[in-house]
Formats: C-alpha cells, sequence, structure tokens
C-alpha cells in the first residue's frame, strides 16, 4: 500500500509542478492581479510552435496529475479490495 501511495505522491507533485511552471508563463498576465494560474491563456497572435506546445503539454500534464493520483491513490487499492473479496467468496 504504501508503494502505491508514493507513487502517486510522485506524479501528483512532478506533473503538478510541472504544470505550474506552464501555468505561470501562459496562465498569469500579471503577478498583481488575483487570476493567477487560472486566467485564460493570453498568448495572443504571436504564437509560435513553442506556445502551441507548451499550452498542450499544461494540459496533458493538468491531467496526467490528476488522473495518475487518483489512479495510484483510489483505483489500484480499490481493484485490491474487490479482488480479495472475490477470492474469499470463491473459497
Amino acid at each position: 500500500m504504501a508503494d502505491e501511495f508514493v507513487k502517486g505522491l510522485g506524479i501528483f507533485t512532478g506533473g503538478g509542478l510541472a504544470w505550474m511552471v506552464l501555468a505561470g508563463w501562459y496562465r498569469t498576465p500579471s503577478f498583481e492581479s488575483s487570476q493567477q494560474l487560472v486566467a485564460p491563456i493570453s498568448i495572443g497572435d504571436s504564437a509560435t510552435m513553442f506556445d502551441s506546445l507548451g499550452v498542450l503539454l499544461m494540459d496533458a500534464l493538468f491531467w496526467f496529475t490528476v488522473i495518475g493520483a487518483l489512479t495510484f491513490w483510489v483505483g489500484i487499492p480499490l481493484i485490491r479490495q474487490a479482488r480479495e473479496a472475490i477470492e474469499e467468496r470463491a473459497q
């Protein structure tokens, strides 16, 4: 059980940190505003290929963080408990 927790924590912290860096670049219009990290993406007309890749990577990292952590913290322990319950019932 501790192994899954550490894997989920690693995914959560690593993916979350990378998402926060990219969100700081693309979703923070100014540091005086109250919408840091959650403002709409403000690339403008001067978007390069790297800006587009950064925005795509930011969205992918967000979902990787959420789904990856939930998989290791909820999904795998739930599957193991269900498997144990099925094996106990079969005996």
